[in-house]
């Protein structure tokens, strides 16, 4: 039968939309996570967690129940200096004030993808005048990306270096600085950057600030740590590191520093003082003329087992482990913390070696 050609273009015309919204339709009931159907009734409830209790000027503030509190007002035990030693920080009246030329300070345990919230008062009467006044900063990546703490009240510095920049990179949205004396909080969401075995970037740091309950960095994507004078790339590093606080020569004090760890739970993770990796360093016996080599590279333990080479994670001040294969290791140190022995684990048992040097 012959067809006019009028009505084969209306049918292919019809037939190139059909073919379309199918195409659209199968985008559009694509789902936030496939393992789940809509309104499904077997997919777990979230965990039921007690909401944080806002600060006051009076009154310091409640973490909410799933935070880990890093700083509570009575001491800063969960605080070293940057090499692992006790900080020369001071507690009193419920907060922690830097001490000028004590040196940053960082925390014990690293952190990765988080909620962050800090509480923070500038000296008054203020001092100075625009970086020179009660300044410091909140660290994620150990000392590497700092989100810019500054007394921006009615006091002018160069746009990237106020309060709730992303330091040298993103000025803040909007000035919402309080008087020198008052306190201030951040909210910080940081999404760690990712690496590859290799050492090349997966993806960047990313951040969003909320100063004093205004959103004022909107999710930035960070080109790199930050700097005062350059902008240097990006150097690989462990997802979890510690979060520091800058000493920046003025006695400003902080409160109330709690986190909240995202994305999947996992073991805790240390930075250790590297006097104490000192001790773990060595080569161990482990029978049969087979060696463990126990190195140490940037913070971090090395375990040269069999031929191949491990990254070793701190989950307390003895027990270790790898991320790449199910590798632990627990060190044994006598009284002046050199181990002499260490049990070690692939997947299963225990097993002992002796150092033998």
């Amino acid at each position: 039968m012959k067809q006019n050609k009028s009505s084969l273009l209306a049918k292919i015309s019809f037939g190139a939309v059909a073919i379309g919204a199918l195409k659209l339709s199968s985008t559009c009931v694509a789902l936030p996570d496939p393992n789940w159907v809509d309104h499904d009734r077997d997919r777990p409830l979230p965990p039921v967690v007690t909401p944080a209790v806002p600060s006051t000027e009076e009154k310091v503030g409640k973490a909410p129940s799933d935070a880990v509190v890093l700083f509570d007002g009575k001491d800063n035990s969960q605080w070293v200096a940057m090499d692992g030693s006790p900080t020369k920080w001071i507690v009193k009246d419920g907060y922690m004030e830097c001490v000028k030329g004590s040196g940053y300070v960082r925390t014990l345990q690293n952190f990765g993808d988080c909620q962050l919230h800090v509480e923070w008062a500038t000296p008054t009467p203020p001092h100075g005048e625009g970086q020179g006044r009660g300044n410091s900063g909140v660290f994620l990546g150990l000392d590497r990306y700092e989100t810019q703490v500054l007394d921006s009240y009615q006091s002018k510095t160069y746009a990237d270096g106020s309060a709730g920049s992303i330091y040298g990179q993103y000025p803040p949205l909007v000035n919402a600085s309080l008087p020198p004396g008052k306190w201030q909080t951040y909210d910080i969401i940081y999404t760690a950057p990712r690496f590859d075995a290799s050492g090349k970037l997966l993806s960047p740091t990313r951040e969003t600030v909320f100063h004093n309950g205004v959103l004022i960095q909107n999710n930035v994507e960070l080109v790199g740590p930050t700097g005062w004078l350059d902008r240097t790339p990006y150097v690989p590093h462990p997802e979890k590191q510690p979060i520091s606080l800058q000493d920046h020569g003025n006695p400003v004090r902080y409160r109330n520093i709690w986190v909240r760890e995202l994305g999947k739970p996992g073991k805790n993770e240390f930075t250790l003082p590297e006097s104490l990796l000192d001790g773990y360093t060595g080569t161990y016996d482990r029978g049969g003329g087979d060696k463990i080599e126990i190195t140490k590279d940037n913070r971090q333990l090395i375990a040269k087992l069999a031929g191949t080479r491990f990254v070793m994670f701190a989950e307390s001040p003895t027990k270790f482990f790898a991320k790449s294969t199910d590798v632990q290791i627990e060190f044994k140190p006598d009284a002046q913390g050199k181990a002499q022995e260490l049990i070690w684990s692939v997947g299963e048992g225990a097993n002992e070696a002796k150092r033998i040097k």
